[in-house]
């Protein structure tokens, strides 16, 4: 299969974290995938009179095109024009060249929070009309249509995160290139569910401190960021603290809340990220599925129940109490 990676508007962070993938890493792994990177704008060693002549055989049908994988937002301005962000040597904008490269796919991905659904470059008023390869934000129709679908029936599958995981977006790939990603594998937002079905919350290291509602009041402690700090790994999607980054970290393991990035307009919360927006002392944002009831019940017992350990922990940056020893009963 045939991969052809743009980047649009954007840090270059995804690719950045596409290459932390690991056992097998990402050249072996398309190999054994059979999927042939036909050019990335970072990666790859063709420039200039080569890459435009390339493009130009994929846009007439030439070179088959399997996958085309965008990374960045597509930035419309300025007055729908594209020409913000031109694609140095063909005076054409991103714009212009998605459009014309995408119906010429067999699927079509977006990487990254900016490509699904314009991300940090639509942020703080979004001077350059900068939307994400099919979704505005939470609305679906933006560069491509909200009728846009591939020939096997896929909307553009948005591999949302900022930066992606690696794993989600070779996950992807891989399972294209089996031909084994149906409609029905995608949530609302068209984003993968073997990663989307599941929160950040779920096996966050935190999670004792959250069942207690012992929190922390400052980033070096030790206890749950729900209540004080921002943290909102209960409603986010991800399986960011199942299958850690580089094998081992995530924003909470190293104890920064959760901001859900893989959510259409995380961007602009509206407060800090560190920040938990409150009315009479309750949390706004609740865990997904949780009645607003239920959660003040809940949270008073947890409170009143929280032993010793927890609750000074909590408060700490570091274990001050530890679990108490009991000797096995004979």
């Amino acid at each position: 299969m045939n991969l052809l990676w743009l980047q649009a508007a954007g840090c270059g962070g995804c690719t950045m974290s596409l290459m932390c993938a690991e056992d097998p890493g990402l050249f072996d792994l398309l190999e054994g995938a059979g999927i042939n990177l036909l050019w990335h704008p970072t990666l790859s060693e063709a420039t200039g009179a080569a890459v435009r002549r390339l493009l130009e055989k994929i846009e007439a049908g030439d070179i088959a095109l399997d996958i085309l994988c965008i990374e960045g937002a597509i930035a419309r301005g300025p007055k729908g024009t594209g020409r913000f962000n031109m694609l140095a040597g063909t005076d054409r904008s991103l714009l212009g060249w998605v459009q014309a490269l995408a119906p010429k796919a067999a699927h079509v991905v977006a990487v990254g929070t900016c490509a699904t659904y314009g991300g940090v470059t639509a942020a703080g008023g979004n001077p350059s009309d900068a939307v994400g390869v099919q979704f505005d934000g939470a609305e679906a129709g933006a560069a491509l249509g909200a009728s846009f679908r591939d020939p096997s029936g896929l909307p553009v599958i948005n591999v949302s995160g900022c930066p992606v995981h690696p794993d989600w977006v070779t996950e992807t790939l891989m399972l294209l290139a089996d031909g084994t990603l149906a409609p029905a594998d995608l949530d609302d937002y068209a984003r993968p569910r073997f990663y989307a079905d599941h929160l950040v919350h779920h096996a966050c290291p935190k999670n004792e401190f959250y069942e207690y509602k012992a929190s922390a009041e400052k980033l070096s402690d030790l206890g749950c960021m729900m209540e004080n700090l921002g943290c909102i790994g209960t409603q986010a999607v991800g399986d960011c603290n199942i299958r850690p980054w580089n094998g081992t970290g995530s924003c909470t393991r190293a104890g920064y809340p959760c901001i859900n990035c893989t959510a259409p307009e995380f961007e602009d919360p509206n407060h800090s990220f560190t920040e938990t927006p409150k009315i009479a002392g309750i949390p706004v944002g609740l865990p997904t599925d949780m009645p607003k009831a239920w959660f003040m019940a809940l949270a008073s017992l947890s409170k009143a129940a929280t032993p010793k350990r927890i609750g000074e922990n909590a408060v700490s940056d570091r274990v001050e109490v530890p679990p108490t020893i009991r000797k096995p009963r004979r």
